[in-house]
């Protein structure tokens, strides 16, 4: 049975409330003056389910949203936040649409985190120094100690906590009847050598978080 484009959009707005609630509760300190919030968890999830265009306009709804309320760093934070959403999400998802099944989620969110990573890095060298308002040669000196680690932590983080929410949420609406039972044909499960995994990673992530806190 395939579900209506009200009940898809209904879906969407559910999950782009989740992303937005996620950027206002969820938000804890990394590495140095950087914060992680969870919402990329919500946008590849709702790209896993539905495509990578998906993801693409949460993040754009989120990041609009996200602008005019809670950030105070204008337009070119939201281009950032864009920029740093996509690059994760749209790409594990992009690659999952074309594996569809649990090896290639799991790819995908690897190369994601590695995109997400390597764009970030580029772009905060271009763009940092204008909205952040410090010079560039100390951006440059931030790259390697303060960037890069805060994005492979941040994809990590995303990576682990999708592989324990995906299977529970995709759940939760189906029994909604929101999603159709053949979205997900691989019927990728959170099994045993997933939940571990998710777990190892999540305890990687914080181990090196608590590194920069000492």
């Amino acid at each position: 049975m395939k579900i209506s484009k009200t009940k898809k959009l209904t879906t969407i707005s559910m999950l782009c409330t989740l992303a937005y609630v996620a950027v206002v509760v969820g938000r804890i300190p990394l590495v140095l003056f950087l914060k992680y919030d969870p919402k990329d968890v919500i946008i590849v999830i709702g790209g896993f389910i539905f495509g990578p265009l998906t993801s693409f306009a949460i993040t754009i709804i989120v990041s609009i949203v996200q602008m005019f309320t809670i950030s105070g760093t204008g337009i070119l934070g939201c281009f950032m936040n864009i920029i740093s959403s996509c690059s994760f999400a749209c790409t594990a998802a992009f690659i999952y649409k074309r594996k569809h099944r649990l090896s290639g989620a799991l790819f995908g969110l690897f190369c994601g985190c590695g995109c997400q990573a390597v764009v970030m890095m580029f772009w905060n060298y271009l763009i940092a120094p204008i909205y952040m308002g410090y010079p560039r040669e100390a951006i440059v000196e931030l790259l390697i100690p303060a960037f890069l680690p805060f994005n492979l932590i941040k994809g990590g983080l995303n990576a682990a906590i999708t592989m324990l929410l995906y299977k529970p949420i995709v759940t939760a609406l189906r029994r909604s009847n929101l999603i159709e039972s053949k979205t997900d044909s691989s019927k990728m499960q959170i099994n045993i050598r997933v939940l571990l995994a998710a777990l190892l990673m999540l305890i990687i992530c914080v181990l090196f978080i608590l590194s920069f806190k000492i």
